[in-house]
């Protein structure tokens, strides 16, 4: 199944700190010795909010009619992360606004969505695994240190969440038995570029 080798191609790319697969030599210092900051944090949260706000919309309207499969899977992330800012004011933090890294990756999401469905749908899949696998970590390890290890909602799921990630495997894999090879290539070369805008995002966290 296609997915598989989507997954592939994405643990290649995380470091060996990461993951078994990782190749890559770390860049960063590994999460444990972070020091995030609340500022930092809501930067991300700000950020990904809108990016994840701009991957519903896109489905929603689905330019592509097979977007439309990818609506309401149970994964969608920016009603929870309107609730976790919304305790965030309550506790006295200013809002910040989406940084210069937010705002490039949703532009770019919007453009790849019109012209280039392959591509875009490689960044729809590694945003959203990416956030149930190793964000989630990152999460707890914020939480820990910054947060008196409270519980964002940007962390919880209705439903079972193993579920709802093989609903959109499934998904995914019936869509992409239509494309050719070059498609499923293509879709997969882009992996590299969702690790990047996504990276940006998280370097909000700790500087």
């Amino acid at each position: 199944p296609f997915v598989d080798e989507m997954r592939a191609v994405a643990m290649r790319l995380h470091t060996k700190d990461q993951a078994r697969e990782g190749e890559k030599e770390p860049q960063a210092p590994p999460v444990a010795r972070w020091e995030p900051t609340v500022e930092g944090y809501l930067r991300f949260l700000v950020d990904s909010k809108l990016v994840f706000q701009t991957l519903e919309d896109i489905v929603d309207r689905a330019a592509v009619p097979w977007y439309a499969e990818f609506r309401n899977t149970g994964l969608e992330r920016s009603e929870p992360l309107k609730k976790d800012l919304e305790w965030f004011t309550e506790q006295g933090h200013t809002i910040p606004e989406p940084t210069a890294a937010g705002t490039a990756y949703a532009s770019y999401l919007e453009e790849l969505s019109e012209k280039d469905p392959q591509a875009f749908i490689c960044h729809f899949y590694n945003v959203y695994f990416a956030h149930t696998a190793g964000g989630r970590m990152i999460g707890k390890k914020v939480a820990e240190k910054i947060l008196d290890k409270k519980e964002l909602e940007f962390y919880k799921w209705e439903g079972t969440l193993s579920q709802l990630l093989q609903n959109v495997r499934t998904t995914l894999n019936q869509v992409a038995s239509s494309w050719s090879r070059e498609e499923k290539d293509h879709c997969l070369e882009e992996t590299e570029k969702s690790f990047a805008y996504s990276g940006d995002l998280l370097r909000q966290i700790f500087t």
